[in-house]
């Protein structure tokens, strides 16, 4: 059996991962592998969501559930499935060209892979 390695955070400053501070060490692991066990993405699809501003706004989502006191398991698969369930609307679809009726976690963390890799070609 094979233990799929965990990308580190490249954004440690902001993202989610600069977003849940003192929790950040703890609630790394944790929130990449729900979210990508929900969504069905890689985990550096997964890495590109959290380091982007969208995986701040996640963050703030599952400091909400720790403040109604829920640990930060609890409080990650609360905010996945809460992100699980809302699904692209027709103006953000629009936005940022993710197709309508994707849910919107998995929209995002697809975004964001592109995203990313649209910067490394850009770069190389």
């Amino acid at each position: 059996m094979t233990t799929k390695q965990i990308p580190a955070a490249q954004n440690d400053a902001w993202g989610f991962y600069g977003t849940m501070n003192e929790h950040a060490d703890a609630a790394w692991p944790i929130a990449m592998t729900a979210v990508s066990e929900a969504t069905g993405q890689p985990l550096e699809s997964v890495r590109a969501f959290l380091d982007s501003r969208h995986g701040r706004h996640f963050a703030d989502d599952v400091l909400n559930q720790m403040l109604v006191g829920n640990d930060i398991g609890q409080a990650i698969d609360a905010a996945v499935t809460r992100w699980m369930g809302w699904t692209i609307g027709r103006q953000t679809s629009k936005d940022y060209g993710i197709p309508k009726g994707l849910p919107y976690l998995t929209g995002f963390v697809i975004h964001c892979e592109v995203t990313d890799e649209s910067f490394e070609a850009e770069a190389a």
